[in-house]
């Protein structure tokens, strides 16, 4: 019997044979298909997967997370199209699903999400030595940053994804659930919305103990830290690296692991 595999629109999928060809359309699982080993199955992305970035260069792009080209992926003639509940569109996966005989759903709402994901995809396309193998290196990453972050205080930070307007991240994100991991603690408390516009002033600043500029989806750079630092001079600002805690899959591990290095360089503890 040919074992099956649920993903996270509750469809079950069988072992792919070897000759799948897969479309992916999540940055961070493009990158975690990579670490699986599937690379050579690997034949569109979007210009937003960029991990590894010498294994992808000769994959096709196909738009990008938002604006899929469908028509291209079509062209494509793939077996299996990986998505993502945030980060594409339903339309789109309705648009595939029409001529993609498996569209693969995926939709991890925290870090320890992540260790199901990798078998998830391990089942589906034979590479569960590889997926052990991740979800093994997850956990003892995950232990470590609780063992170097139990000691200091949690700290309440405002972490900010773009400006004009203004927009940061709930508790009810994968981000602030992965900072969490480390001690640190979202504001607001509670939003009626994932990604909230805020008015970023002194109240607001004042409530926490740091204000962290994301390097994506918006880029800000030590330009904004010196601005906002100028502006809120008793509150600490400082970047931090965006893919380290919204990626998931194997950079989940790498983020697990940059964390508490990043709150000692920040002078978070």
């Amino acid at each position: 019997m040919r074992s099956v595999m649920v993903d996270a629109a509750g469809t079950t999928h069988q072992r792919a044979g070897a000759d799948a060809r897969i479309v992916s359309l999540v940055p961070s699982i493009t990158e975690l298909a990579c670490a699986l080993g599937l690379a050579p199955r690997l034949v569109g992305r979007t210009g937003f997967c960029v991990h590894p970035r010498d294994t992808l260069k000769p994959i096709p792009k196909v738009g990008g997370t938002k604006d899929v080209d469908v028509a291209a992926v079509r062209a494509l003639a793939p077996t299996h199209v990986i998505v993502n509940v945030d980060e594409n569109r339903r339309e789109t996966a309705e648009a595939l699903a029409a001529f993609v005989p498996h569209v693969i759903v995926t939709h991890p709402c925290a870090p320890d999400d992540n260790p199901a994901l990798y078998r998830l995809l391990g089942g589906i396309f034979d590479a569960t030595e590889a997926a052990e193998t991740l979800a093994h290196a997850y956990s003892e990453a995950r232990v470590a940053c609780s063992d170097a972050v139990q000691a200091w205080p949690r700290r309440r930070v405002l972490y900010l994804i773009w400006r004009d307007p203004w927009m940061t991240v709930s508790r009810d994100t994968y981000i602030a659930r992965t900072l969490a991991l480390a001690g640190l603690d979202t504001v607001p408390e509670s939003t009626h919305r994932r990604y909230p516009e805020i008015t970023l002033d002194d109240a607001l600043a004042g409530q926490v103990d740091a204000i962290l500029l994301s390097s994506e989806p918006y880029r800000f750079t030590e330009r904004h830290v010196d601005e906002l630092a100028d502006r809120f001079p008793m509150t600490r600002v400082a970047l931090i690296d965006g893919e380290m805690t919204s990626w998931y899959g194997n950079r989940a591990i790498a983020g697990l692991r940059y964390l508490p290095a990043f709150r000692q360089e920040a002078r978070l503890r």
